[in-house]
């Protein structure tokens, strides 16, 4: 273990963001030295000596990856950084994503969180993947022995991804296939560069092709090639293609013109910070902004909302604000939905809770000028007399997604859909279909970027135990397991 006295010498300590009024001047990540790991390298030891001896890690069954923090922790705290990353990689295959990207379920399930603050091991385990890309750690894991088999995983986000890279270790020839022009997913175009550069995307990729997982890109599959093509072709099939269809506000003045979805909106941004040419690009410069949805796409839009130099920006939230403290009816170990700060939040705009958008109003021209919305109790119940206009000439819708688009491959391949119309799938990660496998959003529907590769590295260990009879891949989670985020 870490130093046995660490948490009683040592407070938390979380990595310092660059200033406000010198970030939203560029599209880098907020944190300085190229990195959130490179930024607290100075610090991390004393942090990681925080851990402590608690008997029951509770922060192994905070994440859904299982990762086994204490160990790595221990390994920083005595300067074993190759060994750190190994113990990492053992049960992660992205930890730069994560670290940068999943809201830490391990930190709240933290043991020493009961009465103080937790270890910061978000913090730590992107420490422990920034130097290990430095340190020349970080090497192509080539297969031992080809089997022959083949797969195809349709969709290259973070389910996809993971799947993938375990599946071609495992000696089987892999192709993933990605509508866009890039592969990444949402990594790619729907994660802010402020919030995770690209290369960090770029770099994974460069890994994989190296280990000999194909990419196929620009292929919308469903119209490109057909789902009967991908069961001749392949082995087998794995659909990681994600919870990509929006929920929608169906309210009065919903069609008017600047209105639109945040997945709209993000994706052309991270074009433009790439250097892409932008046709008819929607853009915040000069506009009032209202962002409807609280949560963290609702945070990315309010960042880059403010960088393109937005007017004002409002983001509404239906719920009402979170207390700053762990919720009597949220325990330890569970995550807390407390109030929280992200790096946008610090940059600007308002947040405004417990209000409801009842009628988007237009101008002359058909376009959005304001909303009218109104305060809601409890129930979520407009409380009368509380009616106002918000002025908005371009409102971005930010409020989750429902299910997978089921026009084209779902239908195509004829899997069964559960009630909220997502893929079906048994204990196995196997759709109503043979050799067709789902994994991520798709199946589970709208989660978390831990939760993906976690059921992605599941996924990969029951695809092949189909084709081959057995398999040594690890498994993290059964398809049913929930988040302790509801």
């Amino acid at each position: 273990m870490a130093d046995p006295k660490g948490f009683l010498k040592e407070g938390r300590q979380v990595a310092t963001r660059r200033p406000v009024d010198e970030r939203v001047n560029d599209w880098k990540e907020v944190y300085p030295d190229g990195g959130i790991g490179k930024t607290l390298l100075p610090i991390i030891t004393t942090q990681a000596s925080r851990c402590m001896d608690c008997g029951i890690p509770f922060c192994h069954q905070g994440c859904p990856l299982g990762n086994i923090i204490p160990e790595w922790n221990d390994l920083v705290y005595r300067n074993d950084w190759e060994a750190a990353i190994e113990r990492l990689h053992a049960t992660n295959n992205f930890p730069e994503f994560t670290g940068r990207l999943c809201p830490a379920p391990c930190e709240t399930a933290c043991v020493l969180g009961i009465n103080q603050d937790p270890v910061t091991i978000k913090n730590i385990e992107v420490s422990i993947i920034d130097k290990a890309w430095e340190s020349g750690f970080v090497r192509p894991v080539e297969a031992e022995w080809l089997s022959g088999k083949t797969v195809a995983v349709i969709g290259s986000g973070p389910a996809g991804l993971a799947a993938a890279q375990q599946l071609t270790r495992a000696g089987h020839t892999v192709a993933v296939y990605e509508r866009a022009d890039r592969a990444g997913g949402l990594l790619r175009y729907g994660i802010p560069e402020f919030k995770m550069e690209k290369a960090q995307v770029d770099r994974r990729l460069e890994q994989m092709k190296k280990e000999g997982t194909v990419f196929r890109t620009g292929v919308n599959v469903g119209e490109e090639i057909t789902g009967d093509q991908l069961r001749e072709r392949y082995d087998a099939v794995v659909l990681a293609i994600g919870s990509t269809v929006p929920r929608g506000l169906p309210v009065p003045g919903a069609e008017l013109g600047g209105i639109h979805q945040a997945m709209e909106f993000l994706p052309q941004a991270n074009r433009f910070a790439y250097g892409d040419t932008v046709e008819d690009q929607i853009v915040a410069t000069g506009k009032n902004v209202v962002i409807i949805g609280g949560g963290d796409t609702g945070a990315d839009c309010l960042g880059t909302s403010i960088r393109q130099g937005a007017k004002s920006v409002t983001q509404l939230e239906i719920m009402p604000r979170p207390s700053e403290e762990r919720p009597a009816g949220q325990p330890w170990p569970t995550y807390p939905m407390t109030y929280k700060v992200s790096s946008a939040h610090e940059e600007g705009g308002e947040r405004v809770y417990a209000t409801s958008t009842v009628e988007f109003l237009g101008d002359e021209n058909g376009n959005v000028r304001a909303l009218k919305v109104t305060e809601v109790g409890p129930d979520f119940k407009a409380i009368e007399g509380t009616e106002r206009e918000i002025p908005a000439e371009l409102v971005l819708m930010a409020m989750g997604f429902l299910h997978p688009e089921k026009a084209g491959l779902v239908e195509q391949l004829g899997v069964e859909l559960d009630e909220r119309g997502n893929v079906k799938r048994d204990l196995d990660y196997k759709s109503s279909v043979d050799g067709v496998y789902v994994a991520g959003d798709a199946g589970r529907g709208q989660s978390l970027i831990v939760w993906a590769i976690a059921e992605g590295r599941s996924a990969a260990a029951a695809v092949d135990r189909f084709l081959t009879g057995s398999t040594t891949l690890p498994a993290p989670i059964p398809p049913t397991a929930r988040p302790l985020m509801a």
